[in-house]
């Protein structure tokens, strides 16, 4: 097959090239550039998308002895990354800018790219295996659950996964370090990025700052009194504690988070921790790695990157919208997170939650 690797200068993508290659593959790499300022994109660890991510990709191609290129998406990551990462925050929500970056960037601009270019399949460096089913290919847990990425995979549809590739999910990170070694890729010790990669210091409120500016209101309790005031509601997200800088106390002398963001009248409300506990949510957008389900699924859900699973029943309505009552109670979810649904290890699909009910509330309904 006519294979493009999408190389960004860190171990892994440069590893599941190089198994592309030895797999027989006609391979050609690609960097994305995706920063319009690409020295700002990376401060040690953090970050990614420099000249010398670039670089470290252009060698690791040589080493290789494949064809490289670099294409220019900074824009249009800027469009559909940046921008709604920007406007999800300041509309209250908790956005997770890789899970965007994977379905509108990397396999819909890339991959739409690649077909057009005769390519047959887009090759990444994600911890996730594709198996092949007996309704075509599904979407699985790695092996490494420690690097599992199929959370942030949850948006690519069946016709996505059926050019895609991931020669890393069957591996651990550790075997992946050693081969890069192996290899002789210079890569192989390079820091893995953390974070959110367009935010280099890792700063998410000063970023939001300097992009949307002071957005003043007051943080109250659930009966409405004033607590603090604040100067954007924005650096704020649902389950947050530390910060919070309230001028009394809870009666109780108990710590108090973040319920709910209204972005409107720029009101954070908080509360005691039992009230995050959350009994069921819609999700809307669904999008499905195989089969549309046409009934009620028995499935385990996932709401955060590498965050715990839990039981769940999930329905969706005519007018398309996923509901989901989880058998036992999650911990505060945001809306704008990705809930994702798993059977067993299989990936059955995704939605962007868009209401959560609390227990007390789930309960009643």
């Amino acid at each position: 097959m006519k294979v493009l690797a999408a190389m960004s200068g860190g171990v892994d993508s440069a590893v599941a090239a190089a198994r592309a290659v030895d797999a027989g593959h006609d391979v050609t790499g690609v960097h994305l550039a995706l920063s319009r300022n690409p020295q700002s994109y990376r401060s040690g660890a953090r970050g990614c998308c420099t000249l010398e991510d670039s670089r470290d990709a252009r060698r690791a191609a040589d080493v290789l002895g494949i064809p490289f290129y670099i294409w220019d998406l900074a824009e249009r990551f800027h469009a559909d990354v940046v921008e709604d990462f920007v406007s999800e925050y300041a509309a209250g929500r908790t956005p997770n800018p890789c899970v965007r970056c994977n379905e509108r960037i990397k396999f819909a601009a890339v991959l739409d790219r690649a077909l057009a270019l005769g390519f047959d399949a887009v090759c990444t460096g994600h911890y996730a295996r594709l198996i092949d089913g007996p309704h075509g290919r599904e979407l699985h847990r790695a092996v490494d659950p420690e690097k599992d990425q199929s959370y942030v995979l949850g948006v690519l549809t069946a016709e996505q996964l059926a050019h895609a590739m991931f020669p890393l999910g069957g591996s651990l990170k550790t075997e992946v370090r050693a081969e890069a070694a192996a290899r002789g890729l210079a890569v192989a010790d390079k820091p893995d990025s953390h974070d959110i990669c367009f935010i280099a210091d890792g700063d998410t409120s000063g970023f939001l700052n300097r992009v949307l500016g002071p957005r003043p209101g007051t943080v109250v309790d659930e009966d409405g009194t004033v607590l603090a005031r604040h100067e954007a509601s924005y650096a704020y997200t649902i389950g947050q504690r530390r910060g919070l800088r309230l001028d009394r106390p809870a009666p109780d002398g108990k710590p108090r988070y973040v319920l709910s963001i209204e972005p409107v009248s720029r009101t954070v409300t908080v509360g005691p921790r039992e009230r995050l506990r959350v009994g069921a949510l819609e999700g809307t957008s669904p999008r499905w790695c195989g089969q549309r389900p046409t009934g009620p699924l028995e499935c385990r859900v996932q709401i955060r990157a590498h965050g715990e699973t839990f039981a769940a029943r999930a329905r969706l309505s005519d007018d398309d919208v996923l509901h989901v009552e989880l058998i036992e109670p999650a911990i505060g979810v945001a809306p704008g997170q990705s809930v994702v649904l798993y059977d067993d290890t299989r990936v059955v699909g995704s939605a962007t939650i868009s209401r959560t009910h609390p227990v007390a509330a789930a309960a009643r309904s």
